[in-house]
């Protein structure tokens, strides 16, 4: 008897939510796509590498959730301030496929 089926004998009125896809998941991410493409640059900062994601213009609460997408998705810490999305280490290849597929145009800048 796994988990679901002792979960049914405990509750048996209780109706479990529909579980999210990938497709929705990424649905999930309402942020707003700009024309111009976003600067993404690998810089080094007091010896640590860090990637830096310059040129977003939408609105604060859009940068927000896209820095926390990104965050996540690399499992790092990172921040955000002054128009700058700067996560912790040199993620530049993995997060410009991941802005590529949410629907942005990226430019790298630097080696």
């Amino acid at each position: 008897m796994d988990l679901k089926d002792q979960l049914k004998n405990l509750f048996p009125d209780h109706q479990p939510e529909e579980e999210q896809t990938e497709d929705q998941k990424d649905d999930a991410l309402n942020v707003w796509l700009q024309d111009e493409p976003l600067i993404c640059k690998y810089e080094k900062r007091k010896g640590k590498p860090n990637t830096i994601i310059e040129n977003y213009n939408g609105a604060k609460s859009d940068f927000k959730t896209l820095t926390k997408h990104l965050k996540k998705l690399c499992s790092v810490g990172g921040s955000h301030d002054n128009d700058r999305i700067i996560i912790q280490g040199d993620f530049r290849d993995k997060i410009m496929q991941e802005l590529k597929t949410i629907g942005f145009s990226v430019k790298r800048v630097g080696g």
